[in-house]
């Protein structure tokens, strides 16, 4: 674990996405609340918010921070549902790892709830958008380019 004893606490905040590909009547009984598991976008918020407050219980090498915000947020699309975590904390590390954490089990918990209805579910990335605080300020990354099976 990285010795972070003498490092400032300042404000930290990271974004993570994550796309879960669902056909448009899954999107629509999940829009609607209408799964036999009950309501899941709700379900998932709170895994997803439960998720990042444990991530140093779930990654070997990563600082219990005092989380003082977590807000999960869905955007609907034609090939299935996006999410984002936002995560902030003060304190002298950053938390990239608790948002992907959070967009992470979030996904894992709408597939859970609507595997029963369908088996064309996919969960095809996780990946960190912004992080800011500390000595780096703000950093935005860009998905990495898309490699050709062409040789």
């Amino acid at each position: 674990m990285k010795d972070v004893t003498e490092k400032t606490a300042t404000l930290r905040e990271a974004i993570a996405e994550t796309m879960i590909t669902m056909p448009p009547d899954i999107q629509t009984m999940l829009r609607e609340r209408k799964l036999e598991k009950g309501d899941a976008l709700e379900i998932a918020r709170a895994a997803g918010i439960m998720a990042a407050k444990r991530t140093s219980d779930l990654i070997p090498f990563c600082h219990p921070l005092p989380i003082t915000h977590v807000q999960i947020t869905y955007f609907f699309e034609p090939e299935g549902v996006r999410l984002q975590a936002l995560v902030k904390t003060i304190a002298p590390t950053g938390v990239e790892m608790e948002a992907m954490t959070a967009a992470s089990l979030t996904a894992l918990t709408l597939y859970d709830m609507l595997k029963p209805h369908t088996k064309q579910l996919e969960i095809t990335y996780t990946r960190l958008l912004m992080k800011k605080g500390g000595k780096s300020g703000e950093v935005h990354y860009q998905p990495a380019p898309a490699h050709s099976s062409e040789s």
